[in-house]
């Protein structure tokens, strides 16, 4: 072997963005944001595989890599844009704090591509019974818990005792909240007011 044809030792292997099942981390941001665009602009009728493609400039074979399903990467996408939204308050009132966190959620699904992004999954998982189960199990106990928080709080102050109840009012405020989500309700805030009034009322007096 000559030496023009011996190989360089200052060449640099030429890197790649995706190794196997190893997402890239910029891939990754633009596919989930390009998918939120989607669903901001045009809805969940607009969101297919092509224009996603399109959009990110990514192909389907990768996505299918990284998301099993179209209601993963929904999933994805929404827990994404939760990130940046994390509402706990602490003003020591729990029925305030209450109010506060779930009308900031309400005006965060009407004022961003959020609402459309849920509403999305929760017509995707109807396809997939392991969708559902991963929905139940993990998504589900996520989306709960800064109302399990705000309520904690109030049993460590002595406010309210702790116990099943805890859970029965999680799931009430949950689904009141997904039922006005889903019904195109969002504007009507005076019912979280109601709501949490009578939930607070039934855990002081047990």
């Amino acid at each position: 072997m000559t030496e023009k044809n011996k190989p360089s030792k200052l060449t640099k292997p030429r890197s790649r963005s995706s190794i196997g099942a190893v997402r890239s981390p910029q891939s990754t941001e633009a596919i989930l944001e390009a998918a939120a665009a989607i669903l901001e602009e045009q809805g969940y009728k607009a969101f297919t595989m092509d224009a996603l493609v399109e959009r990110a400039g990514s192909s389907k074979p990768t996505i299918y890599r990284w998301w099993r399903s179209k209601g993963a990467l929904l999933r994805d996408v929404y827990e994404r844009a939760a990130l940046t939204f994390v509402t706990s308050p602490d003003t020591g009132n729990l029925e305030q704090d209450l109010i506060e966190h779930l009308r900031s959620l309400w005006l965060w699904w009407r004022s961003s591509s959020a609402g459309e992004t849920l509403r999305s999954v929760f017509i995707e998982i109807q396809l997939d019974v392991n969708a559902i189960e991963e929905f139940r199990q993990a998504f589900l106990p996520r989306r709960e818990r800064t109302l399990r928080k705000i309520f904690a709080r109030a049993v460590s102050a002595g406010k309210i005792a702790d116990g099943p109840a805890i859970d029965a009012a999680v799931s009430m405020l949950t689904g009141m909240s997904w039922l006005h989500l889903v019904t195109a309700n969002l504007d009507n805030l005076d019912d979280i007011d109601h709501s949490v009034a009578v939930i607070v009322k039934g855990l002081r007096a047990g």
